[in-house]
């Protein structure tokens, strides 16, 4: 971690304010309650990207001046995010009890708990009323057609946006925080929100958001790696898991995602659970024909859910664990 963001003055380690940040996402989730008095920081920086797009990126510019200016959107919400960390970092050194801001913000970047409660929503649905509420709640967390999914397809979709937003959504925010603290968690945090909102092939963001998600695919090479391994090692915690089928699918059919990251994990997950993910599906407007990750079933049932669910659990505490691995680490150092 760079020396601005080590421990010094008022506040603990930071490795341990980043413990106790996981342990409040883990406990407490999205804080709705909160979030409806004041607005979420990932609502902040989606507002002020939206307003920015909106002023940059007309369909009359050509593509190269387009590109241009996403470039400088990246650029400029990179700098706002570092500064904006930076100060929160430096405050929570310098005056008592700051620290607890930044644990704070830290909790409201991580998603462990409010992914396993989406994808929890969704095993319940199908089980509990039937493939319409099914649809319903996975549309909550996937962008493809929901009215193309069979009960199946549904149940895949879950397990494939837990193994995703496993490694974006838990693995990579503690990853840039361990590397450069609070301003990492946010770089990383607005470097994906830029991804999600601009980083799409289409006529009106090809040009605009394609820095955007070559950011983004870079700040995830590492963490996408890593969720998988994690989801491997989880795997001999769940019934019948799979931890040697975990890594042999992550690598073997990793490169049949469209993204160079998002098929690690899927893969793993793919292997540990033996079923076969991706393949063929609609989004709305347009089918993608990709190849299947996994050799395993690839009709999967709401009992498949919640053994990704386990998986899920154990990989969390693998993850915790791991940086409480480092903070001990270094303190021996």
């Amino acid at each position: 971690m760079l020396p601005l963001f080590s421990h010094f003055g008022h506040a603990p380690d930071p490795l341990l304010l980043l413990v106790m940040a996981m342990a409040l996402d883990a406990a407490l989730g999205e804080m709705n309650g909160l979030f409806r008095l004041i607005p979420h920081p990932v609502v902040a920086i989606g507002r002020t990207i939206a307003g920015l797009e909106k002023r940059m990126n007309r369909p009359e510019r050509s593509d190269s001046n387009r590109r241009i200016r996403g470039v400088l959107l990246v650029l400029g919400m990179a700098a706002l995010a570092l500064g904006i960390g930076g100060v929160i970092a430096f405050l929570a050194r310098t005056l008592p009890h700051f620290w607890l801001a930044e644990v704070f913000v830290a909790a409201t970047l991580l998603a462990q708990r409010s992914l396993f409660e989406h994808v929890h929503d969704v095993a319940r649905a199908l089980s509990d009323t039937g493939l319409e509420a099914g649809r319903y709640a996975v549309s909550r967390i996937v962008g493809r057609d929901p009215q193309s999914l069979d009960e199946h397809g549904v149940a895949r979709a879950a397990i494939e946006s837990l193994a995703e937003n496993f490694a974006d959504g838990v693995v990579a925010p503690v990853f840039w925080y361990v590397i450069l603290g609070l301003p990492g968690l946010l770089l990383y945090k607005t470097v994906n929100t830029l991804d999600s909102m601009v980083g799409h092939r289409n006529d009106r963001y090809r040009a605009f958001g394609w820095a955007s998600a070559r950011l983004d695919d870079g700040m995830n090479l590492i963490p996408a790696r890593l969720s998988a391994l994690m989801l491997a090692l989880a795997a001999p915690f769940v019934p019948q898991g799979r931890p040697f089928a975990a890594l042999l699918t992550m690598v073997r059919d990793s490169r049949h995602h469209r993204s160079p990251n998002s098929g690690w994990p899927e893969g793993a997950a793919a292997g540990a659970l033996d079923l076969a993910l991706g393949g063929p599906r609609k989004y709305p407007g347009i089918t993608v024909d990709e190849k299947w990750i996994g050799a395993g079933r690839a009709r999967a049932t709401v009992a498949d859910i919640r053994r990704a669910l386990h998986l899920f659990i154990v990989a969390c505490i693998i993850n915790a664990g791991a940086v409480v691995l480092v903070l001990w680490l270094q303190s021996r150092g």
